[in-house]
């Protein structure tokens, strides 16, 4: 049955494919990313996507002091699939890829405390995300952030 087995590779290959496409690469978040305002700086740099995941870490300075760090890492695939987050080098959080599309990505986490929801969108040399979850008063809060290239 060399036949059989034929066919069965090449829809394995086939839907491998289709897997591989139905997922844009996340490339586009690779990158030095500068923001802020009113003495308050912030930086994200993102590695380009290697052995399934991309690393990133951000700092926030105000008045140029150190305010606060993160360590970030994008994990594409198997159970660790998501956003895992460190900020000030607390033990991971892990957001849920929900959505993502060409130069987009939605991940979500309802347990969390703040923020229940992240997103980056690239467009050209800018880059915007934002947080959101239940602010103090419960009702939904949004906190937005605009980045550039660094240096452009």
């Amino acid at each position: 049955m060399p036949h059989a087995k034929t066919i069965l590779a090449a829809g394995l290959a086939l839907c491998a494919t289709q897997a591989n496409a139905a997922e844009p690469s996340m490339d586009w978040l690779a990158g030095q990313w500068c923001g802020g305002e009113d003495g308050r700086s912030i930086e994200e740099v993102w590695l380009p996507e290697a052995g399934g995941s991309l690393i990133g870490l951000s700092r926030t300075l105000r008045n140029g002091a150190l305010e606060s760090f993160e360590f970030m890492r994008i994990v594409r695939a198997g159970e660790q699939r998501g956003l895992h987050v460190q900020p000030n080098g607390a033990p991971p959080t892990l957001f849920a890829i929900a959505q993502t599309g060409e130069g987009w990505v939605r991940l979500e986490n309802p347990e969390n405390d703040f923020p229940h929801v992240i997103e980056y969108r690239r467009d050209g040399d800018n880059l915007r995300a934002y947080i959101a979850g239940p602010g103090p008063d419960g009702k939904e809060m949004k906190i937005p952030f605009d980045y550039r290239r660094c240096g452009v």
